[in-house]
Formats: structure tokens, C-alpha cells, sequence
């Protein structure tokens, strides 16, 4: 009689709705932003956005049952998916390379013959460095150490000091974004003042849609670890939240850096 047992240690994924039905969510959502931002309605936003919401309840919902209640996620499994998640970030960098490489393009003669000077443009009034953009930086920053100090709480089996250092992270992650929805509020230039607000919306706007996708993801990780999935030597699950995490944190310092201190540097008010 032939067996039907598995003889090796890989997982055979199910056929899943999620792959398509989250291509369709983010084609939506592109198309009713881009439609918004010309003027029209915001429901194709707010479709693409609601559906992408169900692709991420669904997906995540099969992903962690694999792992925790079917236990697929063996070893190899789990190098496959840390790499995976490395390899996500890598492409990340490359994304927000993008959006440096197009700020220093307009503000760098030396790197281009369009390039603006002086830098910021007469009539900006750029934001000041050293108040609410300095504050967010020690928000993101003490985040980066609590996400950590959790981290090695689930290592040492405290499922108590994991539970806290998440709450203590996804609570600095909703005080850093509320503090960046502030500052757009009260800036002097819009997103279609000219090519410094342009830059300066695109890379601070793009890394504040990844800060509420990594305080998402650690919420996720936040009722996992109260309900117990996470174990000391298997939490690749966490492990992925924590390395994005670090990798927005680590985008901010430069974007601080060079957007906000630099790129104002040269402001004659």
C-alpha cells in the first residue's frame, strides 16, 4: 500500500485565495489613490485599503495556524522564511534608496544639474529640527529598545516581559504616528509646493505607512505572545516583526539626518 506520509521537512503549501485576492487589494488601492489624488471620490481607496485588510486577517490566520497548531513550520522551514524576510528587506532599502537618491537629486548640484540651490528653495519654511522631528526620533529609537528588551524576554521564557515590552512598542508606534499626523498638520508647505515638499512628503510619508504596517505587525505578535504560540528556541514570527522594526528605525535616522537637520540646514529665516 502506498504511503501518504511526508518524508521530508518542507511544507507543501495549500492551494490559498490570499496571493490573488491581495493583488487585487493592491491594484485597488493604487488606482483609488491615484483617483483621489486627482480629485475624484475616495471610495476605490477605501475598497483597496478594506480588502487588503481581510487579505491580512485571512493570511495571517492560515500562516500562524500552520505554524503553531499544524506544525509545519519546522526548521528548514523557518531558515526559509527568516532569508525570506531578509531578502523583504533588502528590497525595502532599495525602495527608500529611491527616495533618498530623488532628494538628493534636487538638492545636490553636485549630482545633478537641476538641482536646486540654495537648499531648502526661497519661500520654504521648513519644519525645525530639534522639536517635534528630534522628539519622534527618541520616540522611534526608545521603541527600537523596548521591541528588543522583548525580544529577550521571550528568549528567557517571561512571557510577562514579552507582553510589556510589545505593549510598551506598539504604544511608542501610535505616539510616533500621531506625532508625524501633527506635524504634517501644522507644516508651512503642502504636497505640491514644489520639489521640497514633493521629496519631503514621498520619504517621511512612505516610512510613517511602514511604521502603522510594523505597529500592525506587532500587534499581531502582541496577542500571539498572550496567548502563548511563542516558544523560547521557535518564534520566527517574532523574530520578523522585531528585524523590520529595527529597519524602520535605522530608515529614521537617516531620514532625521538628512531631510529634516540637513535639509533644512541651509534655511535663512
Amino acid at each position: 500500500m502506498a504511503s501518504h506520509s511526508q518524508k521530508h521537512p518542507w511544507h507543501m503549501v495549500e492551494p490559498s485565495p490570499w496571493p490573488a485576492v491581495g493583488t487585487i487589494a493592491a491594484f485597488t488601492s493604487a488606482t483609488g489613490l491615484i483617483w483621489f489624488m486627482h480629485g475624484g471620490p475616495p471610495w476605490g481607496l477605501a475598497a483597496g485599503l478594506t480588502l487588503l485588510l481581510v487579505t491580512f486577517a485571512g493570511w495571517w490566520r492560515d500562516v500562524v495556524r500552520e505554524a503553531t497548531f499544524q506544525g509545519h513550520h519546522s526548521d528548514p522551514v523557518s531558515h526559509g522564511l527568516r532569508i525570506g524576510m531578509l531578502l523583504f528587506i533588502a528590497s525595502e532599502v532599495m525602495f527608500f534608496f529611491a527616495f533618498f537618491w530623488a532628494f538628493f537629486h534636487s538638492s545636490m548640484p553636485i549630482l545633478s544639474k537641476v538641482a536646486i540651490a540654495p537648499w531648502p528653495p526661497k519661500g520654504v519654511i521648513p519644519l525645525e529640527t530639534w522639536t517635534l522631528p528630534f522628539f519622534n526620533t527618541l520616540v522611534l529609537l526608545s521603541s527600537g529598545a523596548t521591541v528588543t528588551y522583548a525580544h529577550h524576554a521571550l528568549r528567557a521564557d517571561n512571557q510577562r516581559g514579552t507582553v510589556i515590552g510589545l505593549i510598551l512598542t506598539i504604544a511608542l508606534g501610535v505616539i510616533f504616528t500621531a506625532t508625524q499626523a501633527y506635524e504634517y498638520a501644522h507644516a508651512a508647505f503642502k504636497f505640491k509646493d514644489g520639489i521640497y515638499s514633493s521629496t519631503f512628503y514621498l520619504a517621511t510619508g512612505f516610512h510613517g505607512g511602514h511604521v502603522i504596517i510594523g505597529t500592525c505587525f506587532l500587534t499581531v505578535c502582541l496577542f500571539r505572545a498572550m496567548k502563548g504560540h511563542f516558544k523560547p528556541d521557535k518564534h520566527v514570527g517574532f523574530e520578523a516583526a522585531a528585524w523590520y522594526w529595527h529597519f524602520v528605525d535605522v530608515v529614521w535616522i537617516f531620514l532625521f539626518t538628512w531631510i529634516y537637520w540637513w535639509g533644512s540646514y541651509g534655511y535663512k529665516g
